[in-house]
């Protein structure tokens, strides 16, 4: 099946230029959309290592506790992180490290289509490969759902999430696709 990418970005993101929050984005800055076929993902494809201390999951605890990590990474993200959303983490004993929204970006052309979004990793612990393995885990994840594709919305790093097979679809920056 080929896919239309503008078109699917037009479905899931309907208006997304005409934000003032995109508009006044600094034009040199170029951002992607990136998607990856699920049916073809294998989590144990790339091995990530990463400190044995770290465990994977969904947040279930303190709402305040995830927002204080969240904080540290993006304070404008924190308004996305609430209680029941369903928040794929990476934890150091009980300690947020690494965190993701895991969310439906519903259906285009009969593909359920799913997303890892507002990924962050805070500083203390990156550069460790724990963001990366969260991703993945969070992709294996959508999988595990049924969903068809995972989508990166609105990144500037691509090449990181295309380590684990996420293909750059669109280019963009604030005046539009590129």
């Amino acid at each position: 099946m080929s896919i239309n990418y503008v078109d699917l970005f037009n479905h899931i993101h309907p208006d997304f230029f005409a934000a003032e929050y995109i508009k006044s984005l600094p034009p040199e800055e170029v951002f992607v959309e990136q998607i990856m076929t699920l049916k073809d993902f294998d989590p144990e494809a790339v091995t990530i290592p990463v400190p044995e201390n770290i465990t994977y999951g969904f947040f279930t605890g303190d709402l305040a506790q995830l927002q204080s990590s969240v904080r540290e990474v993006d304070e404008d993200w924190v308004q996305y992180y609430q209680k029941d959303d369903r928040v794929f983490c990476a934890f150091d004993g009980d300690k947020v490290v690494s965190f993701c929204i895991l969310d439906g970006c519903g259906e285009y052309q009969g593909l359920k289509i799913g997303a890892p979004g507002c990924v962050g990793t805070i500083p203390a612990y990156r550069k460790q490969g724990i963001g990366l393995k969260m991703v993945q885990l969070a992709t294996a994840q959508l999988k595990a759902d049924g969903y068809d594709l995972s989508y990166i919305h609105y990144t500037a790093v691509g090449h990181w999430y295309a380590r684990l097979g996420y293909e750059t679809v669109l280019r963009w920056n604030a005046n539009g696709l590129l």
